[in-house]
């Protein structure tokens, strides 16, 4: 059976402990700024809490939800705003 190279996004090449594991701090570094969403970001931390619980690291995770948070935000604020100021057709 032939495996496809597109993703939908269901099944993470990277989980936790492969973003939180690296043999290196750059490496997490990495790992922790391609999460993409709350959700891997709330199993990152479920994991960390429970394995080293690394206060610099479950710092950068913290930064990054505040980013994922802002452009949640961003991204309303542009819907909305291209909503009420589209003109109607018709």
């Amino acid at each position: 059976m032939e495996q496809s190279t597109i993703s939908d996004g269901s099944d993470d090449e990277f989980p936790p402990e492969k973003r939180l594991e690296a043999p290196n701090y750059r490496l997490i570094k990495a790992g922790i700024a391609t999460i993409p969403d709350m959700e891997i970001l709330q199993e990152c931390v479920a994991y960390e809490n429970a394995h080293q619980n690394r206060t610099q690291i479950l710092r950068r995770l913290k930064w990054k939800a505040e980013e994922l948070r802002e452009n949640e935000e961003e991204v309303l604020f542009l819907t909305n705003t291209l909503r009420v100021g589209s003109p109607t057709v018709g």
